[in-house]
C-alpha cells in the first residue's frame, strides 16, 4: 500500500511540476499534505486506490479533531481533490471519490497593516543595518524594492542582475508558473538600486581578479546552492532590522511589506484591476481581500461630503443660523 501510494504522489508532483509549473514551495506542500493523508490510510489498512468518500472525510474531521486550521484542512482537501482528479484521468481508479467533497472555507483576512510611518522607519533602519557599507547598501536595496514593487520574497531575492541594468523605470518580475510581469520602480528603489549595483559589481570585480571567480547571473547573489539570497535568511534580516527600527519582530515580514504596498496603492486611489496586476494575482478574487480599504475611504468620502450624510440636528441649526440673526 506505501509503494503505491509513494508511486502516486510522485508522478502527481512531476506532472504537476511539468504541465502546471507548480513552484517547488507548492510541491513541498502537496507531498507533505498526500503523504499525511496516505499514511493515515494505511494506519487503518486502506489505500488509495480503495478508499472511497467516506474515508476521506474520515480524515478531514480527524485534521479538525486535532485541532488543525481551516485553512490547513482546506488546502489538505485541495490536495487531495487534485490527486484524485488526477488518478481519474490517469485510468487508476473508475471513479472519483472526492469530486462532490466540500471542504472548510478559507479565512481570508489581512495581517495588521504596515502604516506609512511604519514603513519609513523600517527605511532607515535598514539603511543602517548591517557590519560594513555593502551590507546596508543591500538591506536597503532589499526592502525599497520589496515595498515599492510588492514583489513575492521569492521572487525578490531571485532576480536577475540584468533586469535591474540600466537604471530601469520598471523592473521585470518572473512570478509563479514562470508568468512575466512588470512592476514600475520609485525613485528612492531606483537610487537604492542603483547604490546596490556599484557595491555589488565592485565586490564581483574583486573576486574575479583575486579568485577567478565567475560572475553571479543574480542580483542579490550569495554562497548557497541556489546562487542567491535565501528567503529564510532575508526573513531573519527583516526581523533584526524591525528591531532597529523600534518595533516588535512579530509585526513585520516579507509577506506584510507587500500587504502594506498593496493596501496603501489602494488607499491612494489605485483601481484593484492594477494592484492585481502589480502583484501577480492570476484571479481578482485574490486581489478582492483588500477592498476593505477601498470601502472606509468611500465611506469617510460620502460622510464627509454628502449633505444628508451629516448630522441633521447640527446641519439644521447653521442652517437656521443665517435666518434668526435677521
Amino acid at each position: 500500500m506505501e509503494a503505491l501510494a509513494a508511486r502516486w504522489i510522485s508522478t502527481f508532483l512531476q506532472a504537476q511540476a511539468a504541465e502546471a509549473n507548480a513552484a517547488r514551495n507548492t510541491l513541498l506542500a502537496y507531498g507533505r499534505d498526500l503523504a499525511d493523508f496516505t499514511g493515515w490510510l494505511a494506519h487503518r489498512g486502506l489505500a488509495a486506490d480503495r478508499a472511497g468518500q467516506a474515508d476521506i472525510e474520515a480524515y478531514l474531521i480527524g485534521c479538525d479533531a486535532q485541532g488543525l486550521s481551516r485553512a490547513t484542512r482546506a488546502r489538505r482537501l485541495s490536495a487531495i481533490r487534485q490527486l484524485y482528479r488526477f488518478a481519474y484521468d490517469e485510468g487508476w481508479r473508475a471513479d472519483n471519490p472526492a469530486l462532490t467533497l466540500k471542504g472548510p472555507a478559507r479565512q481570508r483576512h489581512l495581517p495588521p497593516d504596515l502604516g506609512t510611518d511604519m514603513v519609513g522607519a523600517l527605511l532607515r533602519a535598514a539603511a543602517a543595518h548591517g557590519r560594513d557599507a555593502a551590507t546596508r547598501a543591500r538591506n536597503l536595496c532589499l526592502v525599497e524594492l520589496l515595498y515599492a514593487t510588492g514583489m513575492r520574497v521569492s521572487e525578490l531575492v531571485s532576480l536577475p542582475v540584468a533586469a535591474a541594468r540600466g537604471d530601469p523605470a520598471m523592473i521585470l518580475v518572473k512570478g509563479k508558473g514562470d508568468k512575466e510581469r512588470l512592476v514600475p520602480l520609485s525613485r528612492p528603489a531606483r537610487a537604492a538600486l542603483s547604490d546596490w549595483l556599484t557595491v555589488r559589481d565592485a565586490a564581483e570585480e574583486e573576486a574575479r581578479i583575486a579568485h577567478r571567480a565567475a560572475p553571479s547571473r543574480y542580483l542579490f547573489p550569495a554562497g548557497g546552492v541556489a546562487g542567491h539570497l535565501d528567503r529564510v535568511v532575508f526573513h531573519r534580516q527583516l526581523k533584526e532590522i524591525a528591531v532597529r527600527a523600534g518595533m516588535s519582530p512579530d509585526l513585520v515580514s516579507p509577506h506584510r511589506l507587500r500587504h502594506a504596498f498593496a493596501t496603501h496603492l489602494l488607499a491612494g486611489g489605485a483601481d484593484l484591476r492594477v494592484i492585481q496586476t502589480l502583484l501577480g494575482h492570476a484571479d481578482i478574487g485574490t486581489t478582492e481581500i483588500y477592498t476593505h480599504v477601498l470601502e472606509d475611504r468611500l465611506k469617510d468620502l460620502v460622510f464627509d461630503h454628502h449633505p444628508l450624510a451629516q448630522d441633521p440636528v447640527a446641519t439644521g441649526a447653521r442652517r437656521r443660523g443665517g435666518k434668526d440673526k435677521g
